[in-house]
């Protein structure tokens, strides 16, 4: 799990806001559970990606469904079926929400060797909707990813520049201008012309700092962070963690894992 090398500054006036919107009566405690300060190691930006899950602790799921679970923080679960930075049907039992930074190794630890099982296993079968959240906490060159991944998402490609993002290697080279043209690029962006307009838009900065206040809104200030169903998860954890939270979500959705019907809207 990569940590913010600073805490932010006084919140904002929108900032304040978007935590009193979020009506969380916990949030001290919410915090301990998401950011996991006591029990997992971060990684500064510029470190190798390549770190195994055993370097993490594992979180505790508890075989209690209900356990570790808030409701009020499950209503964060935007279930848009036009959102691109989204996918698995809208009306899936199980929500995961992501907050996570392009710069940050440990998210693309989770990108290339979790994501893509959780994918198979559960969004394919309808269990399992995943929800992107843009949390930048390493600077200008996280907020420019963010925004390059929105605008990639305008074109309905940001599922394809988030995998390329996330190759091995690619956060070491940046994600400056020129570079995130070329991510682009390799993800399929058709219109690179529009993609930089829409990078550099107000509506992209206003899209990224929602997400943001978001996350800062739960108390969170590492990536990745998670929400299944309202169940906070810290770090890249092994895959096992996301399958026991997704599979007892689904339990108490009333909708066994595994058993779903085919992807639909995404």
């Amino acid at each position: 799990m990569s940590k913010k090398p600073s805490t932010p500054g006084t919140p904002s006036k929108s900032s304040k806001s978007s935590k009193k919107n979020l009506a969380i009566g916990t949030g001290v405690a919410l915090a301990a559970l998401l950011l996991g300060a006591a029990s997992y190691s971060a990684t500064k930006p510029d470190e190798p990606s390549s770190v195994t899950a055993k370097e993490e602790p594992a979180a505790d799921v508890s075989a209690d469904p209900q356990a570790g679970v808030y409701p009020e923080l499950a209503k964060l679960a935007r279930r848009d079926a036009e959102d691109p930075l989204a996918q698995g049907r809208k009306d899936a039992p199980v929500v995961l929400i992501e907050y996570a930074d392009f710069k940050c190794g440990y998210c693309g630890k989770f990108a290339r060797d979790t994501e893509p099982g959780l994918v198979k296993k559960y969004v394919e079968d309808g269990t399992l909707r995943i929800e992107w959240r843009n949390f930048p906490i390493f600077g200008a060159d996280s907020e420019s990813a963010a925004r390059g991944a929105w605008a990639a998402g305008r074109q309905g490609r940001f599922w394809q520049f988030h995998a390329a993002a996330y190759a091995d290697g690619a956060k070491e080279k940046g994600f400056g201008g020129d570079r995130l043209k070329e991510l682009a690029k390799e993800a399929g962006v058709k219109d690179i012309g529009r993609f930089s307009d829409d990078a550099g838009s107000a509506a992209a900065k206003a899209a990224v700092k929602k997400d943001q206040e978001e996350a800062y809104g739960l108390g969170a200030t590492s990536t990745p962070s998670f929400l299944v169903n309202g169940r906070p998860i810290s770090g890249a954890q092994p895959d096992e963690v996301f399958d026991q939270a997704i599979e007892q979500a689904a339990k108490s959705a009333g909708k066994s894992a595994g058993a779903g019907s085919g992807a639909g809207d995404k």
